[in-house]
């Protein structure tokens, strides 16, 4: 095999190989073996047809073609370990001349990582918001609190906003059911907006017992789009009643005997949280100076290919709550044109910041033990619900080991970047990363790109 290479851009190569017809033999035994497998003739066992036999038969062609297909992907990679080239994606091949018995002749282009000249980190100067605390964040978490612990009570009343009541529906229209639009002892909250445009406001000064009917358009099923005549019949309704803010709640919600012990907790919380959001705003901005410092490029079919990865996932997300691609583009009110251009850009940025993780870990030899590995093989299979040893093998079998790898090996070169760049907030004061350490480490999520 010989093979040259050209480069076309900073981030794609074109490779020109030829392969001579003899090392092509073992690629073209293999071919008559498995199309002997797969035909039958006549007077011969399955598996065991001549070659001569699947000539006639099948056509010589049909064989040498199974054979090229077999062997290309083979010279592609001794290629690319002979040029010492580090690809990305998948090639692009060209099939440049065939000669049964004399040579193999094509063209692979594929993208490579680009050659960057890094910043040093230590040069990078961000600054986030100046981290504040109001009263008002806490009486919201209280606040919330409150609400899990609300009770509900019956009342000979007109329903109003915020009560929550237990209602029939039915749907017609044109005076014909709609399938599956009718549900009985629905337990809803008033002024919610959860159910069909129009019934919040006609549920306000309904009491229990009380008929009404209304028009509502339907989002869903065959009559989606149409008005229907929607029949609500209220059953019960029911006062929210919160618990008294007092030492008392404290107890009944928390670990702490006093409202001030569960207040503070909560302002701590609330200060932690806020701690990391400044790191996550923080890496986000030294990412992006460093990749404008470096000028890394992104590779267009590195960048094509993860767009319909994403918008695979995003179509797929859409079926698993039964609603199509259509309906999420006319409830965003953009075209197909507009999310793909979207999704470009994402992807571009995200692209662009994994390419520099990677020079970053190469240029510092970032290294990653069996324990950080499997530690997120660990933490990856609570995610998903599954067994880690069982995440893992299917990770093999999608051949997608090699990218947790490659994610964990981006996160530690993410945070030695964290480490060394300066941090200020908007008020002068340095930033520190050991306020947040152990506490949900932003410096160390290296799913920066979602």
């Amino acid at each position: 095999m010989k093979s040259t290479v050209e480069t076309l851009s900073p981030t794609r190569v074109r490779l020109a190989i030829e392969v001579p017809f003899v090392e092509l033999e073992s690629s073209l035994k293999k071919a008559y073996r498995e199309i002997a497998q797969q035909v039958t003739v006549p007077g011969f066992r399955k598996g065991k047809v001549p070659a001569n036999v699947i000539d006639q038969r099948v056509g010589r062609g049909a064989v040498l073609n199974e054979a090229v297909q077999e062997a290309i992907p083979e010279n592609i990679l001794a290629a690319v370990r002979e040029h010492e080239i580090k690809t990305l994606g998948r090639p692009e091949v060209e099939i440049t001349e065939l000669n049964d018995g004399d040579i193999l002749k094509f063209t692979a282009e594929v993208d490579v990582r680009p050659e960057l000249i890094l910043p040093d980190p230590a040069t990078i100067e961000v600054t986030v918001d100046e981290l504040k605390v109001d009263d008002s964040e806490v009486d919201q978490q209280v606040s919330n609190l409150r609400e899990r612990f609300a009770t509900l009570k019956t009342v000979e009343r007109a329903a109003q906003e915020g009560d929550f009541v237990q209602i029939d529906l039915a749907a017609t229209v044109d005076g014909a059911e709609v399938p599956g639009g009718s549900a009985s002892n629905i337990s809803h909250e008033v002024g919610s907006k959860q159910l069909l445009p129009g019934l919040d406001e006609v549920l306000v000064g309904l009491s229990a017992g009380d008929s009404t009917t209304f028009v509502s358009q339907l989002v869903g099923g065959d009559f989606a789009g149409q008005d229907a005549d929607v029949s609500v019949t209220v059953r019960t309704v029911k006062e929210k009643q919160l618990p008294e803010l007092d030492d008392e709640f404290a107890q009944l919600a928390s670990e702490f005997d006093s409202l001030e012990e569960l207040r503070n907790d909560l302002l701590e919380r609330i200060t932690r949280s806020k701690k990391v959001e400044q790191i996550y705003a923080a890496r986000d901005k030294a990412l992006e100076q460093l990749v404008a410092a470096a000028e890394v490029p992104a590779p267009e079919g590195v960048v094509r290919d993860e767009v319909e990865h994403r918008k695979q996932a995003m179509v797929d997300q859409l079926e698993r709550i039964g609603a199509s691609f259509e309906e999420y583009l006319a409830a965003q009110e953009k075209t197909e044109e507009q999310i793909d251009a979207e999704l470009t850009e994402a992807a571009t940025e995200g692209v662009k910041i994994q390419l520099l993780l990677d020079t970053l870990a190469d240029a510092e030899d970032v290294q990653v033990t069996d324990d950080e590995f499997g530690h997120e093989i660990v933490h990856r299979a609570q995610q998903a619900g599954m067994a880690p040893q069982q995440y893992y093998d299917q990770l093999v079998r999608a051949g997608s080991a090699g990218a947790v790898f490659g994610d964990v090996r981006r996160g530690k070169a993410l945070s030695s970047v964290m480490e060394r760049i300066k941090i200020t907030d908007s008020a002068g004061n340095e930033v520190n990363l050991d306020a947040v350490r152990g506490e949900g480490g932003g410096e160390h999520d290296h799913d920066h790109e979602h």
